[in-house]
């Protein structure tokens, strides 16, 4: 008998808007995706937190870290001093100088932790961030930190979104995307167990946010799998406040419209694959 691959398949940026998470609920209830992560610091979460409530026990449900979208859940002066959160462009400049307070931003992931807590009614069973900002120098070290005074290690996993170059350049799928952060979260996974935690082995889902037609972009990410692999995916509707937020717009929709197609059903089935909620 053929053994399944088991494979995580998280939905992003639950709670960003009322559309992304609408969309990302739906496939959830047909069992096409089997974890997401959730923006606590985004305005519509408190609204929103209680409708994923009832998703998980179903689906793995963990922190989407977000330090460049929105605004902080409480004053951060150095990296915020107008109250709203850097790009990415920015925040990455920043950390690679050490220009970044450690203390701001460890306070910040104490907030948004709180905040997923306060609306869940537990702890996230695993965190990573919003574009990958959770594997950068400083803020890294700021996260084990926080996670550690918690005495979360053994409770939760973290997100590694880098992967080994063979199946990176083989996927042939927003290849200088994935390479960039592959080199960004050098140690991280070493970091986090030295620290107790677990993370999967093998990432893949990158996209290039263009007309590239989603079976592509799949097909890909569900080749050359590691032994513990996560697929990231950025399903949703596309509304008025994702246009205002985001840069990814219309491949939401129809990112959504492949996952919940029968020519994804068959792609699993033909891979052998079973959508798990944790690479544990």
């Amino acid at each position: 008998m053929t053994m399944s691959q088991r494979v995580v398949l998280c939905a992003d940026d639950y709670g960003l808007t009322e559309g992304v998470s609408l969309g990302i609920l739906e496939l959830a209830g047909r069992g096409r995706i089997s974890a997401t992560s959730a923006m606590t610091n985004a305005e519509p979460w408190p609204r929103l937190a209680s409708d994923l409530a009832v998703f998980r026990d179903r689906i793995g449900v963990g922190l989407h870290l977000n330090l460049t979208t929105g605004a902080p859940l409480g004053p951060m002066p150095t990296l915020a001093p107008d109250g709203r959160l850097p790009t990415l462009q920015q925040l990455l400049r920043r950390s690679l100088l050490g220009r970044i307070q450690e203390s701001e931003v460890r306070a910040e992931i104490a907030r948004q932790l709180d905040a997923f807590e306060r609306y869940l009614g537990g702890t996230p069973d695993f965190v990573d961030g919003h574009q990958h900002a959770h594997v950068l120098p400083v803020v890294r070290r700021a996260l084990l930190c926080v996670l550690a005074e918690r005495q979360l290690a053994g409770r939760l996993w973290l997100r590694d979104p880098s992967d080994r170059l063979g199946p990176i350049l083989r996927r042939r799928v927003s290849l200088r995307k994935a390479l960039i952060v592959h080199g960004l979260a050098t140690g991280f996974r070493r970091a986090a167990r030295s620290a107790g935690f677990e993370t999967n082995d093998g990432f893949s889902g990158f996209s290039p946010l263009d007309e590239t037609p989603p079976g592509r972009v799949f097909r890909g990410a569900f080749k050359d799998l590691g032994p513990r692999p996560i697929v990231m995916c950025h399903p949703g509707y596309a509304d008025a406040a994702l246009r205002r937020l985001d840069p990814a717009v219309e491949s939401r929709p129809a990112e959504m419209d492949y996952l919940a197609s029968d020519a994804f059903a068959a792609l699993l089935a033909e891979r052998g694959i079973a959508l798990v909620p944790s690479p544990r």
